[in-house]
């Protein structure tokens, strides 16, 4: 963990396509928010289909979806509800525009995270097809600290893709065991806090993921110890 402009940056990997990853960051801000205190997210790349060399299976992420939504209706999550052929068959697209967002003349770490939650309640919340450029910039352009234009012109260039495919790279090693996995001060490091859950079986298999218990306590933990730390 460091200081980044005098706030306190959490680094945390993770793919927009997993929706533990998605409840963990909506605990963290929310957690930031009620408390008023600031805080930066450093997001890295865990790009699930690169690991598993195939799209997140939808009937992977529906029942998670549910099992998480129907816990935590706060998140105003839902089955999607789009066109079948609308579906998001990739998320690199979106993870670079996350990485890319970090030049400080598009948005840095504060219009990075902007983005990402943006894009990832356009996901969960609105059923946008989240792999497709033109919806990726639309949802820029909704963000405070995004320069959308700005970020149009970089991901034409190609920016955000070489981070990903180094995160990807480092994400294979030991220490980052999946997604989400955050790291902070003082040696902090936690897959998927606050999750109590299960597979009942393969969901390739018919399987359905159960969640026996679920508290955000973790994030204010988190949260004290980092600004202890700075």
């Amino acid at each position: 963990m460091a200081l980044h402009n005098g706030s306190p940056t959490v680094t945390v990997w993770s793919d927009i396509g997993c929706p533990w990853a998605s409840l963990a960051l909506h605990s963290l801000r929310a957690a930031a928010r009620r408390r008023d205190l600031p805080l930066l997210i450093d997001h890295r790349a865990f790009p699930l289909e690169l690991f598993n060399r195939e799209p997140t299976p939808k009937f992977i992420v529906d029942p998670e979806v549910m099992a998480i939504a129907a816990r935590l209706p706060e998140l105003g999550w839902r089955l999607w509800d789009g066109p079948a052929h609308t579906y998001p068959v990739t998320t690199l697209p979106a993870l670079e525009a996350v990485q890319a967002a970090k030049d400080p003349a598009i948005g840095g770490l504060r219009g990075s995270d902007e983005l990402d939650d943006a894009l990832r309640r356009a996901f969960y919340a609105d059923s946008k097809c989240i792999s497709v450029h033109a919806v990726i910039l639309e949802i820029a352009e909704q963000c405070e600290h995004v320069d959308a234009k700005v970020l149009a012109q970089a991901l034409a260039r190609g920016s955000g893709r070489a981070e990903v495919y180094a995160h990807w790279r480092t994400a294979e090693g030991p220490d980052v065991q999946g997604s989400p996995h955050l790291f902070a001060a003082g040696g902090y490091a936690a897959h998927n806090p606050g999750a109590t859950f299960t597979w009942t079986g393969s969901p390739y298999e018919g399987g359905l993921p159960r969640l026996d218990d679920y508290s955000a306590a973790w994030a204010d933990e988190l949260l004290d110890t980092i600004h202890r730390e700075s």
